[in-house]
């Protein structure tokens, strides 16, 4: 099954850009919205073209417009980025 709707039984799913590179896991949900925990490697530049802001330590919004696909193992994010 593929969709493009998180629901908070998508905690704990990788998340790749969409060469499949994985850039980190959906650590939950807060306010409806997910928060992605990304990867220690990820940089600064990729986390600026998501417009990710801080509201964590680690964990980073996910808006529903970022997302291409949700299948049973992973959280597709869309080509633009």
């Amino acid at each position: 099954m593929a969709d493009s709707q998180l629901t908070e039984t998508d905690e704990g799913k990788k998340v790749v850009n969409h060469d499949g590179d994985q850039i980190g896991v959906i650590s939950g949900f807060r306010g409806g919205e997910a928060y992605v925990d990304p990867d220690a490697g990820m940089t600064d530049k990729i986390m600026s073209s998501l417009g990710w802001n801080d509201v964590g330590e680690d964990d980073y919004a996910l808006s529903s417009d970022q997302v291409a696909e949700v299948t049973d193992d992973e959280v597709r994010l869309t080509s633009a980025l």
